[in-house]
């Protein structure tokens, strides 16, 4: 994996479900100090010259940061869409966004460093997309690349997602709309520390 190493827990931001008047950098610095490691840049309406600003921003507060969609200078890997035709960067380690076992299968095929699979559960970051079947993580643990459940996780649920077969948890929304963002993280810390991998 060129060096990076996977975490059980991501952090995928999106800065559009901030309550009004919190900073992105701020709620990462919290859920920093509450033990979080590594954390997935979006916020793709930004510049390209933004957004690498703010890959240098939480890489300065001690996160590693994997930029989405597109190499930026200073991020240790890129999270690709699950367009196929995303194309993997030659020089970092990769992940990509699926939404079904066969497409978690290709992205292995393709020397897919860890793939989302997504929604695991209701989600208000993309309404009206149904759940997934928990048989998909079951297919997609054969494709034998780390796979992160992704979509309406929540410390009241990420235990399911991890008996459903997932390698790890990804997380947004229930983190990015938090009143108690550090709160959030640390109980699913808790949940996956307590997890029999």
């Amino acid at each position: 994996m060129s060096g990076l190493e996977l975490p059980r827990l991501l952090l995928l931001t999106d800065r559009s479900q901030l309550p009004l008047g919190r900073s992105l950098v701020a709620l990462v610095e919290e859920c920093i100090d509450a033990g979080l490691t590594h954390v997935v840049v979006r916020e793709l309406d930004e510049t390209p010259l933004g957004r690498a600003a703010l890959v240098a921003a939480l890489t300065e507060a001690g996160a590693t940061v994997i930029s989405a969609h597109t190499p930026l200078y200073g991020a240790a890997g890129v999270h690709l869409p699950a367009d196929p035709a995303a194309v993997a960067p030659p020089d970092l380690p990769w992940g990509r966004s699926c939404h079904a076992a066969a497409e978690v299968h290709l992205a292995a095929a393709a020397g897919a460093s860890w793939v989302t699979l997504s929604p695991f559960a209701a989600t208000e970051s993309k309404p009206g997309h149904a759940a997934i079947a928990r048989e998909e993580f079951r297919a997609a643990a054969a494709a034998g690349v780390p796979v992160y459940a992704l979509g309406g996780i929540t410390p009241d649920n990420a235990a399911d997602a991890i008996g459903a077969g997932a390698d790890g948890l990804a997380v947004m929304g229930s983190v990015m709309r938090a009143a108690d963002p550090a709160a959030i993280v640390r109980a699913l810390l808790d949940v996956v520390e307590e997890a029999p991998w």
